[in-house]
This record gives structure tokens, C-alpha cells and sequence, in this order.
């Protein structure tokens, strides 16, 4: 497996799906080990020098004006990361948590961060030998970056809180002890080094960002499925009609749908059929899903920013011989990027249920069955189905209320206004989530549908449904759902149905 190499500039939000899925391992530039070195030096120096620097030699927030003697000065590191680790609730999983110690080592292999490289090259040790520290979802407010969630990571470098090693939880030292690393004795500036940064909201948004790209382009293939299903037209994906408003998004979604639909039998069995136009959830498919790639395609420019870009505080510029107190950490680039997404995927699902609702209402699908039900009354088909879809939709509406809005003051007021990125991050995710599920419910809905018309689809979308059809067979009568649909979900989760489209020879933008 190719080694990753970080030199806190060059970092691509694809090698993080790399290191965090499929756990590829990383190992430093030597340009990187040099500016590591020189900035510590420079830290030293300025201890010797009895200089008063924020973080190095004085208190954090609010007692940014209490001075540190030189023999406390370990010792104010070692109490920062464990009074800091207060964070609550369930753990991140260890992709998750992989995400977060990488950007982590980014940030500090730029080499502005005052680390010693010792310290820096066991974080990257326990990345590659699988020692995942437990860090608990909340307890960022998105200010000086991801303190607590950050804190709870340091603890196992130094030999404390709990962690993950080959499946198993121990307490931070007995997993180190497993994985043949010695804990870290922290030194000056070093826990701030550490916990100060927006690597944890990062993390959630490039690994989300990486999901909800996949998620796009197979929503473009149940929605292709639904309007064949539905005897739609293909008129409306024109690329004369697009060419007049040239969105990024729209151009490439009509164009997926168009490709998805070339062949298709059952599409010419109506070629010259009387219908003009379609919904709008079928024909204007390319504008909405569309407008979501575009908002994800913003995200992904402040996300390659932010994984490359120094996030601590302060700053050290060994070549202008400064130490500089800022606002890096601050998470609101971030924050507004994650919940932007938010609102963007719950479109997603939004227009994907109201596709379902053209299939399963026979006031609207063109002769097929109620609810596709073999056996209307008797059946009930997937008439709450539906609802499940409808349930996820409706929370998803509460969750895209944007946390960057709200700022509830910290730190006697030192910290006056904060980001909330933390929060957007965690709604992120739960939102990519259900809009997933309901991805997932219109594939098996759309794929039951055509396969009630007399013709078969095109190559591509009856591949779609050939791989549905592996995990999820055809309903003949009603039976127990929930299996079909953790099935169904687990196959979009995994883009297994993008792949089945792409071996056809069919290139899905």
C-alpha cells in the first residue's frame, strides 16, 4: 500500500478518504521534519530568553495575563489537555477519528506550530498502528478550533484517557503498551500545539464531502430509473435547454440522465406517445440536483483550504522571529461550508420522495399498481415505505436550521463570539445519513416499478437494478421491510450502485 507522504501543504481530501477508509499509512517530508526542528528551536529560544508569550509562557484565555514560571511550564501543558478533555456522548468511529489525527499531523508538519518531532512522530505512529483514541462527540463550540474533542485525542499520546487498538477498548496507556509506542511527556507550547485547530469539524466535512459526491451521482441514477418507470420523457435533459444556463452542476446532472436513459426499450415504447412534459421532480431533476453539486463543490474548495491551512494558536515564524496570537482556529469558514451541505442534501432528499410519491400514487404513475402492490388491499406494497422516507425528511427539515447562526459567548468573554462548526458538523452528518436511506428507498421503489413495465430499461439502469436485485428480491406480496431496506442502504453506502452503472462502460459525472 502506497505510503502518504505530509508536508502540511499538498494534502488532497481524497487521500484523506485514503488514510481514514482503508487505512493507508503516512509518513513525514523531510522538508517537513526540517521546518518541524527549526520552529522548535525558535520555541526554546524564546523560553530561555524568558520572553512572555501567549501559550508558551503565560496562562490560556481569559488567563492569558498569568504569567508561567519556567518550572511550571510542563506542567501548564499537561493540566490544558486535562482539564480540556471534558467533551460528552458517543464516540466518533475510527474512520472518523483516523480523519482527525491526520489533519492533525498536517496542521503541525507545516511546521509553525512549536512541536518537538519526537512528539509528532509518535501522533503519527499510533496513526498507522491503529491506536484510535476515544474522542466524544460533543463539546465544541468551533472557537479556538475543536479544544475538548482535540484534548481527548492527546490524552492517549501522553498515556491517558481510553483508546481503540485491533477492535478492542483499553485505558491510553495499556494501548500504547500494545502497540510498542511510548507515550509522549508533553513540553512547552506542545498541548496547545495539540488540541488548538478545527481538525475535528474538518474531518466530518471532508469525510462527508467524499460521501455526498458519491451520494450525488447515484441519486442521479434512481432518479433516471424513476422517470423510465414512470414512462417520463427525456426532453427536458436537452443540452440546448442547459446550454442557456450553464450551472456546473446542471450541465453535468443532465447529462447523466441523458446517458442513463440512451437505449432504453421501454423509453422508445412511448416515443411518440402525447406527453409533453413531465413533474417537476422528474424534469427539473438536473436544476435541483444540480444546484447541490454546486453547493458541494463550494465546500470542497474551503475544505482543501482548511486541511492545508495552520489552525493554532499562536503562530511561530522562526525565519521573521515572531510569535503571532491570532484567529485561525476560528471554525466559521467551516461552519457556514458544513451547513451549506446540509441544506443542499436535504434538497436531495426532498425531490427523491416526491419522485417515490409520482410512482407509488396511481393518480400519477401511468398505470401501475397502488403503492406497486401485486395485490392492492390485500398488499400493501410500499405504501409505508414511503412513510419512512417521509419520517427521515421531516427531521432532516429540523436539522438544516444552520448552527453557524447562533454564538453563545465562552470564557468570561474572551471568546465572544464562536463558530457552532462543531455542531453544523454533527447535523451534517446525521442529515447525509438520511438523505442516504431515502436515496436508497426510491432505488428499490424505482426498481420495482420497472420492473412492472412490459419493457426493460436501458443497459446501464437495468445493471442498477441487477445489483439491487443481488441483495433485494422483487415483492411479490408484503413481507418484512426493514431487511430490503438496510440492504438497499448498505449498497448506496457503499456506491455499489454507481459501480454496477460504471462497469457498463458508462461514465457517470
Amino acid at each position: 500500500m502506497q505510503e502518504i507522504i505530509i508536508d502540511g501543504n499538498s494534502l488532497s481530501l481524497e487521500a484523506v478518504g485514503q488514510v481514514a477508509n482503508e487505512n493507508y499509512p503516512i509518513r513525514l517530508a523531510d522538508s517537513s521534519i526540517a521546518k518541524v526542528k527549526k520552529c522548535r528551536e525558535y520555541v526554546d529560544q524564546v523560553i530561555a530568553n524568558g520572553d512572555v508569550v501567549y501559550g508558551l509562557t503565560t496562562g490560556f484565555g481569559k488567563f492569558s495575563t498569568v504569567n508561567i514560571a519556567t518550572e511550571n511550564i510542563a506542567e501548564l501543558q499537561l493540566n490544558l489537555i486535562r482539564s480540556h478533555s471534558c467533551s460528552v456522548g458517543p464516540p466518533y468511529d475510527e474512520v472518523t477519528t483516523r480523519a482527525i489525527m491526520l489533519l492533525r499531523i498536517a496542521v503541525l508538519a507545516k511546521g509553525h506550530s512549536g512541536i518537538r518531532l519526537e512528539t509528532l512522530q509518535t501522533l503519527i505512529a499510533m496513526l498507522n498502528k491503529g491506536v484510535h483514541p476515544v474522542i466524544p462527540r460533543r463539546g465544541s463550540v468551533g472557537a479556538s478550533g475543536d479544544l475538548s474533542p482535540l484534548s481527548h485525542l492527546v490524552l492517549v499520546l501522553i498515556g491517558e484517557g481510553e483508546a481503540i487498538y485491533r477492535g478492542q477498548q483499553y485505558d491510553g496507556a495499556t494501548a500504547m503498551q500494545k502497540a510498542g509506542i511510548k507515550p509522549v511527556e508533553l513540553a512547552a507550547k506542545e498541548g496547545l500545539a495539540l488540541n488548538n485547530g478545527t481538525q475535528v469539524m474538518a474531518a466530518i466535512g471532508t469525510l462527508s464531502l467524499l460521501r455526498a459526491e458519491k451520494l450525488c451521482r447515484q441519486a442521479d441514477i434512481t432518479a433516471a430509473m424513476s422517470i423510465d418507470a414512470l414512462m417520463g420523457t427525456d426532453k427536458a435533459f436537452d443540452p440546448l435547454i442547459h446550454g442557456l444556463r450553464p450551472h456546473p452542476g446542471q450541465l453535468l446532472c443532465a447529462e447523466n440522465l441523458s446517458k442513463l436513459m440512451v437505449g432504453s426499450p421501454l423509453r422508445e415504447s412511448h416515443i411518440n406517445c402525447d406527453n409533453v412534459q413531465d413533474a417537476y421532480s422528474l424534469r427539473c431533476a438536473p436544476q435541483v440536483h444540480g444546484a447541490v453539486r454546486d453547493a458541494l463543490s463550494y465546500a470542497r474548495k474551503v475544505l482543501e483550504i482548511e486541511i492545508n491551512s495552520a489552525t493554532d494558536n499562536p503562530l511561530i515564524f522562526p525565519e521573521e522571529g515572531k510569535v503571532i496570537s491570532g484567529g485561525n482556529f476560528h471554525g466559521e469558514p467551516l461552519a457556514i461550508a458544513m451547513d451549506t451541505m446540509t441544506l443542499a442534501l436535504c434538497e436531495l432528499a426532498n425531490i427523491s420522495e416526491r419522485r417515490i410519491e409520482q410512482i407509488l400514487n396511481p393518480a400519477l404513475s401511468r398505470g401501475l399498481n397502488p403503492f406497486l402492490a401485486k395485490r392492492p388491499g390485500l398488499d400493501s406494497g410500499f405504501m409505508i415505505v414511503q412513510l419512512t422516507a417521509a419520517a427521515l425528511i421531516s427531521e432532516n427539515k429540523v436539522l438544516a436550521h444552520p448552527a453557524v447562526v447562533d454564538s453563545i459567548p465562552t470564557s468570561a468573554n474572551q471568546e465572544d463570539h464562536v463558530s457552532m462548526g462543531s455542531v453544523s458538523a454533527l447535523k451534517l452528518m446525521q442529515v447525509l445519513k438520511n438523505v442516504s436511506n431515502v436515496i436508497a428507498i426510491e432505488l428499490m421503489i424505482s426498481a420495482q416499478a420497472l420492473d412492472n413495465r412490459e419493457y426493460p430499461s436501458s443497459a446501464a439502469l437495468e445493471a442498477a437494478k441487477a445489483r439491487l436485485r443481488q441483495e433485494v428480491p422483487p415483492l411479490q406480496e408484503d413481507r418484512i421491510m426493514y431487511p430490503d431496506i438496510n440492504a438497499s442502504i448498505a449498497l448506496i453506502e457503499q456506491a455499489e450502485i454507481l459501480k454496477a452503472v460504471q462497469d457498463t462502460g458508462l461514465k457517470i459525472h
